[in-house]
């Protein structure tokens, strides 16, 4: 991949437009942390320019909210992200394309030293998590809302060799529930997707009969494909007898999937994809102590947790040489990791706020980005 220079390029039409913007406050007498919020807030109110990032559609709701947080503030700071998926954000920003992007999926080793060349300074860029979310299964058959599945039966669907959704393998689990003899219809990412490898990378930890690694390219079953988050869960809604994966936000009025943890059936929520977040290491390779990636743990057996997570990051350059541009990043991402820009997209995506300790370790790096 050859590191292009840094460009003001258009993004494509299906970008997303923000208005950056942030709530003002003063409190005369305030402590420390209100002295820091205040001063974050000023600083944001001077900012003018336009911002670019891509990346992964998982974050599209999110960004939607962070930008109703903001454009009231802000009429003078423009956010653009394109919704291309974590493979072309990553591809775009270590072009230098964007300021930032959305990912969920970590850089590998070759992007690591890509992205020092991409980046100003010697550091390279990091990822800090800021999108916590289930990954859901979902399917299409009228009449039924759940269902439970182990990973093995999970896997064996999207593999090709479980066809009908009258198999044992899926009877057995669900006692009572009705199910038509009829062709299950898998239906996958068409892109490189975050998702995609997070879903895969549950597939190959958890079951036995996967029989491949992780990849954001889809390497299971031939069936339906999308472009995209958007285009996979419109498929399934469209077509009874369909399964497919996608961010537990866009999983709608369509059917889930209750995953079989220990002796358990656990159904996604916000709760129970936080639990495993916060049970999981440091990722084995990063870029320094400012890296924030995490390994996440599969396997899990603990009580109420649901493996099947994201952890959608934002991959910024730990120094940018242009004042304005580490002033727009570091201004625009401060408030997605605030516990409002949380409680936005929590509210808005279904995602799980990260932590206030989480929260803090990110804005200290940024200042340190902004600072640089």
């Amino acid at each position: 991949m050859k590191i292009a220079a840094r460009t003001g390029a258009v993004l494509t039409a299906t970008a997303l437009t923000f208005a950056l913007a942030a709530c003002s406050a003063s409190n005369e007498g305030s402590t420390d942390t209100e002295s820091s919020a205040t001063e974050t807030t000023d600083t944001a109110m001077e900012l003018s320019g336009s911002l670019n990032g891509a990346g992964a559609s998982s974050q599209e709701s999110a960004m939607e909210a962070w930008r109703a947080g903001f454009q009231s503030a802000n009429p003078d700071v423009t956010v653009n992200y394109d919704p291309v998926g974590s493979g072309g954000g990553r591809t775009q920003f270590l072009d230098g394309a964007t300021s930032f992007a959305g990912s969920d999926a970590q850089m590998d080793e070759e992007e690591y030293d890509l992205s020092i060349a991409r980046c100003d300074g010697e550091s390279g860029a990091i990822h800090l998590p800021m999108y916590i979310s289930p990954i859901a299964v979902i399917f299409n058959l009228d009449g039924i809302d759940s269902l439970n599945m182990d990973a093995d039966t999970i896997a064996d669907i999207f593999n090709g060799t479980i066809t009908n959704w009258s198999d044992d393998a899926i009877a057995s689990q669900n006692e009572g529930v009705e199910l038509p003899d009829s062709a299950i219809t898998i239906v996958h990412r068409a892109d490189e997707s975050g998702t995609t490898e997070n879903f895969t990378e549950y597939l190959a930890a958890a079951s036995t009969t996967w029989g491949q690694e992780a990849s954001g390219d889809w390497m299971g079953a031939a069936g339906e494909s999308g472009q995209g988050t958007s285009a996979l869960v419109q498929i399934v809604q469209d077509n009874a007898g369909t399964i497919g994966y996608a961010d537990a936000s866009r999983a709608g009025d369509l059917g889930t999937v209750a995953l079989k943890v220990g002796e358990d059936y656990v159904p996604f929520s916000a709760e129970a994809a936080a639990a495993v977040v916060d049970a999981s290491p440091a990722a084995d390779y990063t870029s320094g102590e400012n890296d924030l990636a995490i390994h996440l743990d599969r396997t899990t057996t603990a009580a109420g947790a649901y493996p099947l997570v994201l952890v959608s990051y934002h991959i910024v350059c730990q120094q940018y040489d242009d004042a304005t541009e580490a002033a727009l990043v570091t201004g625009f991402l401060k408030y997605v990791a605030s516990e409002e820009g949380q409680a936005q997209s929590a509210s808005a995506a279904g995602s799980s706020p990260i932590s206030a300790d989480l929260s803090a370790k990110i804005t200290a790096i940024l200042d340190e980005i902004a600072a640089a």
